[in-house]
């Protein structure tokens, strides 16, 4: 049943579907706890891409055509003939003597074609209970809390059962050439790998289900031969679960917020008018999330005068300073705190080494 805090959310958002959750926004989010911004606009469900071109600030990245279409392409040979190419690297990854015939489950879908999330959710967890011999599932509907809130994940996953116990199976289109991957790139896949584990092992009800040694998928060198890799992504649950355990709930959030605030984008509202209504919401802007968010270079230039701007270490190092012209006012000043004596250290030290 819609809540209250649902309610608010659907008003902040507009009469437009919702974009859903996925590891990828939950891996952005959780790299930034702090960040009461994105939190409520991904709680929302609201078009970042799309609010950030509204606002004048357009993020310039994005996968291009072709490469979601190689992508697709990768995976659909991958879950071709019952995911007869997946099974082999299964088998020469984890060393297992898996038979030809493994049951292949697409969950996408329940009988009678209800697309109702709590049904299918349900639906997922009874097929992968009960699942018996080696068997793939492939895109089980999840769900995690995210700052006090369900979402649900719909993955494109495949979930591989073997006595028992589950590996999450990350099919990626990016290439190892000699062995050897952008890091990156590896490194983002282990963490949306992470949230998949996690989620899983929430849907199942036991951390011991499915293991935390992924299996990553992708084409080697420069054609579509695929391999595969196992990744220990213990580090990367353990800092996902503590973050998502650290951010504020969404209704306090929305508490402190102007009842009448909305970010819909089809009132053809003024960039400036709906730029103060993104500015409603406090940020916790960083120089990494320009990576992350398709509103980091709004966030940027609305707070480029602060030492968050500078990176974390910066802001964390001048404890509680907040903007830049405080800082120039204490490296000339007689303050005698720590703060303002470490700024006027590293204003001398820079000045003699010039």
């Amino acid at each position: 049943m819609p809540t209250d805090v649902d309610a608010r959310l659907a008003a902040l958002r507009g009469p437009v579907p919702a974009r859903h959750h996925n590891a990828r926004t939950i891996a952005a989010l959780t790299s930034n706890p702090g960040c009461a911004r994105r939190a409520v606009l991904d709680a929302a469900g609201i078009d970042k891409a799309a609010l950030a071109t509204a606002v004048d600030f357009p993020a310039p990245y994005g996968q291009s055509q072709f490469a979601i279409t190689r992508g697709n392409a990768f995976e659909a040979r991958m879950k071709a003939d019952g995911c007869a190419e997946l099974l082999r690297l299964l088998r020469e990854t984890l060393g297992l003597d898996l038979p030809d015939d493994v049951a292949y489950t697409d969950l996408e879908t329940v009988a009678g074609g209800d697309t109702d999330q709590d049904l299918r959710h349900a639906h997922a967890r009874t097929q992968l209970e009960t699942a018996t011999g080696p068997a793939l599932y492939d895109h089980p509907l999840l769900k995690l809390q995210v700052a006090g809130k369900d979402v649900y994940l719909e993955p494109d996953l495949v979930a591989f059962q073997h006595n028992g116990r589950y590996h999450v199976v990350e099919i990626k289109s990016f290439p190892v050439i000699d062995r050897q991957a952008d890091p990156a790139k590896v490194a983002a896949a282990a963490t949306q790998a992470a949230v998949y584990v996690l989620a899983l092992r929430k849907l199942l009800g036991d951390p011991g289900a499915v293991a935390h040694d992924i299996v990553l998928v992708c084409p080697a060198d420069f054609g579509s031969r695929p391999m595969a890799v196992t990744i220990d992504v213990r580090r990367q649950l353990s800092v996902l679960e503590h973050q998502l355990a650290r951010m504020v709930r969404v209704e306090q959030i929305l508490a402190e917020l102007p009842p009448e605030l909305t970010f819909r984008l089809d009132l053809n509202r003024p960039a400036d008018d709906l730029g103060a209504a993104v500015g409603a919401i406090d940020p916790c802007y960083s120089p990494t999330c320009l990576s992350s968010c398709e509103l980091a270079y709004f966030c940027r230039n609305e707070g480029r005068t602060t030492t968050a701007s500078l990176g974390t270490n910066v802001r964390d190092d001048l404890g509680g300073v907040e903007t830049i012209d405080e800082v120039l006012a204490l490296a000339d000043s007689d303050d005698d705190s720590e703060v303002a004596t470490m700024i006027r250290t590293v204003a001398r030290v820079y000045a003699e080494s010039r």
